[in-house]
């Protein structure tokens, strides 16, 4: 690899690997991963977790580093360069960040104004008051402007590029985040005797509480939490050079994000079972209303700390959904800069301008301002977009990405060959691919088992989510075809006979500029 090369990414190991795993860190870790754990069985749902992470998570991951990797170039370019036909996934896989953002940010918001909120007084309606959260989501402009706040907090990192922006920010925030989060963690676990409860309900294994749901809720967590199928490894693996190990850093960031997430249970579980001991095993304990009714309430009972606590709690999920926004970000900015040939900035500035827009119907939406009239098919918009981009979409870009590294990259013409696991390892081998003693296990699981479990994930996810919401729930899956199919359509008659850019086009573009 050149100079040149080198000096468009990651300048080190260690700052890909807190790059990648502040990618993976994120608000789920620390709500949806703590819930979902101890309402499936504590510490049986962490060891199918790991399982899931071994047998499908990691596969994945491998699959789509490489994949950008391989191309150094954007996702639409890096799909093409496996199968032409398939640049269309590298498409849709930019689409999927680029709509969580306008809700993600959303929720990183309303983390920052409760961060920023937590050492007001009691008696001028602080975090802890029962209905301070639903009195701020439903002004229709305060949570728009803290909103605001956070997309240029993440945009300022994305203008200063891969190694002077991701990189450095990365390496920062991440031990910042770890650090506060074990502060926390180390507080709430001596708060009293009933962290003992607290602690039992979350790490007590009990398979009998697991469940098929409890499996399929391990999988989806393991498959969500390392950001897989919407293109942010396969941007982040094109930054990458060979002295970057892929497998060693997937096992970093495998573990961090576990520990992340692990830690953060300890913490939010040990402060209810000493504080709120009646809501463990409720409805309380899940999503939006642990994080921002359950916790502030919890902290208010902790005396003059408790704001020291809340401020460090919200501070650390701040830095987390930053981090994940950033990384989001990342991919479509990195396609307009080498699709369009325009500098960063201004690619940033277009892309978060987007981003904000419409973000603010999503606001609106979720906050029920306006009389609760934002609303599609029955949800609010910002769970209409997270259904289809997690429950539907991301499930697909994966699949792509296991099916262009398992049948695309080998061209072997005899369909014997192709449907061995071993000469696919070896068309790996020739194509580049280096992991060691791994690559034959690697290609038998990206080849056949990788995708078989994500087929599961995707039938009996959109099942059950059927089953829960009803059949107004088949709109956010024909939502979801038509827009794989519009990804298509538009590559086609756009980008498939057309440069779609690589990464040295972005420097190129940079040193112009400075010329002029």
């Amino acid at each position: 690899m050149t100079e040149t090369k080198k000096r468009n990414g990651f300048a080190s190991g260690i700052g890909f690997i807190l790059a990648a795993a502040g990618s993976a860190v994120g608000l789920g870790n620390l709500w949806g991963f703590p819930y979902k754990t101890g309402a499936n069985g504590g510490a049986a749902f962490v060891i199918v977790y790991i399982l899931c992470v071994l047998l499908m998570g990691s596969i994945v991951l491998v699959a789509e580093m490489y994949l950008g990797r391989r191309a150094q170039a954007n996702p639409v370019t890096a799909y093409a360069k496996t199968n032409k036909n398939l640049g269309f996934v590298g498409l849709l896989v930019i689409v999927i960040p680029f709509l969580i953002i306008c809700y993600y940010s959303v929720l990183g918001g309303w983390t920052f104004k409760f961060a920023t909120n937590s050492f007001q007084p009691i008696e001028q309606a602080t975090n802890s008051s029962p209905t301070f959260f639903g009195a701020f989501i439903s002004n229709p402009f305060e949570p728009i402007f803290y909103t605001l706040i956070f997309m240029l907090l993440a945009g300022i990192v994305i203008m200063g590029g891969v190694k002077g922006g991701i990189e450095k920010a990365s390496k920062v925030l991440m031990p910042i985040l770890f650090m506060l989060l074990v502060i926390v963690a180390v507080y709430c676990l001596f708060l009293g005797e009933g962290v003992g409860k607290g602690l039992d309900f979350y790490l007590n294994p009990d398979f009998s509480a697991l469940g098929f749901d409890g499996v399929l809720a391990a999988m989806g967590q393991a498959f969500y939490s390392l950001s897989l199928g919407m293109g942010i490894m396969v941007s982040y693996g094109s930054y990458t050079g060979n002295e970057i190990k892929i497998g060693k850093s997937i096992a970093m960031i495998a573990i961090f994000d576990t520990l992340v997430a692990l830690i953060g249970g300890l913490a939010i579980f040990s402060a209810v079972g000493a504080l709120q001991p009646e809501l463990l095993g409720t409805d309380a304990l899940g999503g939006v209303t642990l994080m921002y009714t359950v916790l502030p309430q919890i902290f208010a009972q902790m005396g003059s700390f408790g704001q020291v606590v809340s401020f460090l709690f919200f501070a650390m999920v701040v830095i987390a959904a930053l981090t994940s926004v950033i990384s989001l970000l990342e991919v479509a900015t990195q396609f307009v800069i080498q699709k369009f040939k325009i500098q960063r900035k201004k690619a940033t500035i277009i892309l978060c301008g987007l981003c904000f827009v419409i973000s603010i119907p999503i606001a609106w939406s979720v906050g029920g301002a306006f009389d609760g009239a934002i609303t599609l098919f029955g949800f609010d918009l910002l769970t209409f977009l997270d259904e289809m981009t997690n429950t539907v979409l991301m499930p697909v870009g994966a699949l792509f990405s296991c099916l262009a590294i398992g049948w695309f990259i080998d061209k072997s013409t005899s369909v014997k060959q192709r449907i061995n696991p071993m000469q696919t390892f070896r068309a790996l081998e020739k194509d580049g691919l280096e992991i060691g003693g791994f690559g034959k296990v690697f290609a038998f699981m990206v080849k056949y088992v990788g995708p078989l479990l994500i087929l599961f994930i995707e039938i009996f996810g959109i099942r059950g989510k059927i089953l829960t919401n009803g059949t107004h729930y088949w709109w956010v899956v024909i939502f979801s075809l038509v827009l794989i199919a519009l990804s298509l359509a538009v590559y086609l008659i756009f980008f498939k006979n057309s440069d779609t850019g690589c990464n040295l086009d972005e420097l190129v573009i940079e040193e112009n500029a400075k010329k002029e």
